[in-house]
């Protein structure tokens, strides 16, 4: 008996080993066919896009597989993501992950998928700073100025969105909370900036790279930056902690993974996407777009998508913003 059980539990081991071997020898020889990055956004029309395809065309020169970045629109994203969910974990459907699927994990209730336990972070990629812009006709040359005006005139400032429960929106929301100010929201379907640069709406947070132009031509007033620190492009512009403290919003993005994909693969790519990161022209690509890159480990970015999740899913309660 003893003798059997000593060859039951060699076999075990062994088998326990080949399959540790087997996943080794998988993970060095993946990708061994073309990969999908899913992307939420339409092909172009926005920053997200074009960095899918830049990490893209990366990735498929250094690992000798395209990455096939596929646009599936619709629903904020949630088409995107459901199809990642549903895909095979075997690292051959990717997620360009940003920060709307953080807002989404609180905004929609009857979503077919949990964003934060039914997707593995793989990589975060970069991050993008917003800006506060207002009308010139507001009598406020700094934001601490501008809260005095708002504060005295309570709802007779309107605040632009591109849509309820994005980003533009809750970063407005979280100034409002933050610093004591009422604004009436008025989300577009479209681009703010035509009523935004009439004067028909008066604020508007927004990423830079839009805006840069606006700001030095004096047609719209930059009073703050949203990030924690002041930006390279916009050097005289402070940051809405420096008089609001605490407060800090930006857009971010990176790589998720359906949940179960193997761990080897998940480092494998979180090794070559740190890689990448580090290049310094990708990484001026990157500049170029107004965004500044955020390297990490997997976990890293797991304990970042969670902090956003639960940092803006408080926002959305307190304001109590329903998806039109």
């Amino acid at each position: 008996m003893n003798l059997l059980r000593r060859k039951f539990l060699h076999l075990a081991a062994g088998a326990a080993a080949l399959s540790v071997v087997s996943r080794f020898a998988w993970a060095q020889a993946y990708p061994t066919r073309p990969i999908r990055l899913i992307v939420g956004f339409p092909a172009g029309g926005s920053a997200s896009d074009i960095v899918a395809r830049l990490m893209g065309q990366w990735l498929s020169e250094r690992l000798g597989q395209q990455f096939v970045v596929e646009n599936r629109t619709g629903a904020a994203t949630n088409i995107a993501t459901e199809a990642v969910v549903r895909a095979p974990p075997d690292g051959y459907t990717l997620l360009f992950v940003t920060a709307t699927n953080a807002l989404n994990h609180t905004l929609y209730n009857n979503l077919n998928f949990n964003f934060i336990s039914d997707i593995a972070p793989v990589a975060s990629i970069y991050r993008t700073p917003f800006v506060m812009l207002v009308n010139p006709s507001v009598p406020a040359k700094t934001l601490l100025e501008f809260i005095a005006y708002a504060k005295a005139n309570p709802g007779k400032l309107n605040m632009a969105s591109s849509g309820s429960g994005g980003g533009p929106h809750v970063f407005g929301e979280l100034f409002k909370a933050m610093a004591g100010v009422d604004m009436v929201h008025v989300p577009y379907r479209g681009n703010p900036f035509p009523d935004l640069l009439s004067g028909q709406v008066q604020v508007f947070f927004i990423s830079i790279p839009p805006a840069v132009e606006l700001i030095r031509t004096d047609k719209l007033r930059a009073l703050a930056v949203t990030t924690a620190t002041r930006q390279e492009v916009l050097p005289d512009i402070p940051t809405v902690g420096e008089f609001v403290p605490g407060y800090e919003a930006s857009g971010w993005s990176g790589v998720g993974a359906p949940t179960g994909t193997p761990a080897e693969i998940v480092n494998k790519l979180n090794n070559e996407i740190n890689a990448a990161l580090a290049d310094p022209q990708l990484k001026g690509r990157l500049a170029d777009l107004g965004g500044t890159v955020i390297a990490g480990s997997p976990s890293d970015f797991g304990s970042f998508i969670a902090a956003e999740a639960e940092k803006w899913g408080k926002v959305i309660r307190a304001a109590n913003i329903k998806l039109e």
